[in-house]
């Protein structure tokens, strides 16, 4: 027979991740709430130390693997905390690849230092946060996995200029 369980994104109000963990397990489904020592990455780059908190991996998020019928969908949205279940599309729910969830959990269990970092993507406007060029604003184009360049356009000119910085030292403009 085959399995047809599979993993699943649940979005949960602010700061109730463990709660819902809590009680879809009570309800017998099968979460999975990664958890790590995290601290501010800002802290640490500027040297004045980390004060590590356990708290959740992706804050207002958890997982749930079950095999998603209608009735355990309906069970599972009866949890207080619970926002929805993450989908692609209009009503159509999105399993997470096993290996993801396999990833995450091998690096809950190796307990090495876990800092957040925000997605960038390649053609993302971004403004850099640290060093000389705090405050300019960009494309960002990802050239490897820690370093992109910042593409800065004069427009008027048809012209562009690029340089190398360090993902962790730009944020996406808003």
């Amino acid at each position: 027979m085959l399995n047809t369980e599979s993993w699943y994104a649940i979005w949960t109000r602010s700061h109730c991740e463990r709660l819902v963990a809590d009680q879809l397990s009570a309800k017998g489904f099968s979460p999975f709430l990664p958890e790590v020592q995290s601290g501010s990455m800002r802290a640490v780059r500027n040297g004045s130390g980390r004060r590590c908190k356990p708290g959740p991996m992706f804050p207002g998020y958890l997982f749930v693997r079950d095999e998603m019928t209608k009735n355990r969908y309906v069970e599972m949205l009866s949890v207080r905390g619970i926002v929805r279940v993450l989908e692609d599309g209009w009503m159509r729910l999105t399993p997470i690849p096993d290996a993801d969830i396999d990833a995450i959990q091998r690096i809950v269990q190796s307990g090495v230092s876990v800092l957040p970092h925000p997605l960038l993507r390649h053609g993302d406007r971004v403004r850099v946060v640290e060093g000389p060029l705090t405050g300019v604003e960009g494309i960002f184009v990802r050239n490897s996995q820690q370093k992109g360049s910042l593409v800065v356009t004069i427009d008027l000119l048809g012209r562009s200029v690029a340089l190398e910085v360090d993902s962790d030292d730009v944020e996406r403009c808003q």
